[in-house]
């Protein structure tokens, strides 16, 4: 049966602007592949990152470059031999589950062994600013029970970390300095983080300088994310970090992602669900890890401006399942 593909750049404007120690945006631009065979139709999306060396451009020619294999009925298992991880595999990937369970009528959560999914607790995102303005947001988000600040400003972080835990004093904080710390300031930031309570730090240090990590105090646990991409990357990590933020953009798709999991649970790590800034099409699938997570961070959907048809429904930070006509 003939199978179509589509691949289309989509812009989604930022309720205001979201800042990390790279850099800030005020659009989220997502790059949607649709799987059309048999009258059904399945969608993937996927977020292009530069940080990984990654464009709209180059994810779309990469999604291009297997267009005739998609078309002549490639598979999943298939896939992952045909593109690396990252965010094209991601898109395509999740676009081919899709298609299988709206072809067979089975949802992909059942496929991937997830008799259930329940709604989960997601983390809220506060964007890196000046410590008055960070404390002012965290008191505005202060009702939602887990909230991700982002940091990477290493003179002035230890000022807002205990400026948000004074905006949030009953909330469960994760400190994200997205690799913007240097290895001198470390002791002091993770002092910082314990005095006021935080429960996670994710990526300190870059990751080509991150092995410093192994065998230091660690008064609060680190968990890997640029430094964590698909199972290939894991081996290297176990030692530096307690847990692992999986981020299906980074594995190259929801089948790599599972198997990440499991991989890293195996190694006694934890597992951190995480997610690039997209639509409720991006975190769909991700919700089928979520069972698996200490925590999960899918909170893209809450920063935007404007989301996809058939949305992911939230009550406040409580997410819960995707709808089949979003995905799944």
């Amino acid at each position: 049966m003939y199978r179509s593909l589509t691949v289309a750049a989509e812009a989604f404007p930022i309720a205001g602007r979201f800042t990390i120690s790279r850099g800030s945006r005020t659009e989220a631009v997502v790059v949607l592949v649709t799987l059309s065979e048999g009258g059904a139709n399945g969608r993937g999306e996927c977020v292009p990152y530069a940080r990984y060396g990654e464009s709209v451009e180059s994810v779309v020619a990469q999604i291009e470059s297997v267009r005739a294999a998609l078309e002549g009925g490639m598979s999943r298992e298939a896939l992952q031999d045909a593109l690396p991880a990252g965010a094209a595999r991601n898109a395509v990937d999740c676009a081919l589950w899709d298609l299988d369970a709206k072809r067979s009528g089975v949802p992909a959560a059942v496929t991937a062994g997830v008799d259930r999914l329940r709604p989960a607790t997601t983390a809220y995102t506060i964007s890196l600013d000046g410590p008055e303005a960070m404390e002012e947001a965290a008191a505005k988000a202060s009702a939602r029970p887990i909230l991700k600040i982002k940091l990477g400003a290493p003179d002035g972080d230890a000022a807002r970390i205990a400026a948000v835990r004074r905006g949030a004093p009953d909330a469960t904080l994760i400190a994200d300095a997205n690799e913007g710390w240097s290895l001198e300031a470390l002791p002091a930031l993770m002092a910082a983080c314990a005095d006021a309570g935080f429960a996670l730090v994710e990526q300190p240090l870059h990751a080509s300088k991150d092995e410093a990590l192994r065998g230091i105090d660690r008064p609060v646990p680190l968990c890997a994310d640029e430094s964590a991409h698909d199972r290939a990357s894991l081996e290297r990590l176990v030692g530096l970090y307690d847990l692992v933020n999986v981020k299906l953009d980074k594995t190259g798709g929801l089948t790599e992602a599972l198997a990440l999991a499991e991989a890293a649970q195996a190694r006694g790590m934890g597992v951190f669900v995480g997610c690039m800034l997209a639509t409720s099409l991006a975190m769909a699938p991700a919700m089928l890890l979520a069972p698996r997570a200490r925590f999960v961070d899918l909170d893209g959907p809450l920063l935007l401006a404007r989301d996809r048809e058939h949305a992911l429904r939230f009550d406040g930070s409580l997410v819960h399942p995707p709808e089949r006509a979003l995905w799944g």
